[in-house]
């Protein structure tokens, strides 16, 4: 069952215009997790020889994601921005397939969030990518 905070951040995710120009779904939110899927699309391919999605799609579904995770922790804030995302990526993902993002904020300081998330397409153990973050914890007026 969701909470007002978990429902919210689905709102905002579900809503977001660059999630639906990269196709991306949001599968499960709550308790500082989330879970989106971008499904492969032509449109998203950054090298035409071998198919592979861009990089930059993976970013962009990494750090919606994490701050997804961010949005539904129950000490963060109404809203959250990106203050740092590292990316590290171990592999190309393999064309056709679907990559999941999983996020997990694992720490929440009175200013800022702290984020694990790694994409997978389900092609291999290792993944795609993995990244951490730091987000920013906005509570609003008191």
């Amino acid at each position: 069952m969701d909470d007002a905070r978990t429902q919210m951040a689905r709102q905002f995710i579900e809503h977001l215009p660059h999630c639906a120009a990269l196709g991306m779904s949001l599968e499960q939110i709550g308790d500082g997790q989330a879970e989106i899927l971008m499904p492969y699309a032509e449109k998203l391919i950054g090298d035409p020889e071998t198919g592979v999605i861009h990089g930059g799609a993976i970013s962009a579904l990494m750090d919606t994601c994490a701050g997804a995770a961010v949005m539904s922790h129950p000490r963060a804030g109404i809203s959250t921005a990106t203050l740092d995302l590292r990316i590290d990526y171990m592999r190309a993902a393999k064309p056709g397939t679907t990559i999941t993002a999983h996020a997990i904020c694992y720490h929440v300081t009175r200013a800022v969030a702290f984020v694990r998330v790694s994409a997978t397409d389900g092609a291999s153990d290792v993944p795609v990518a993995a990244a951490t973050g730091a987000f920013t914890v906005e509570r609003g007026a008191s």
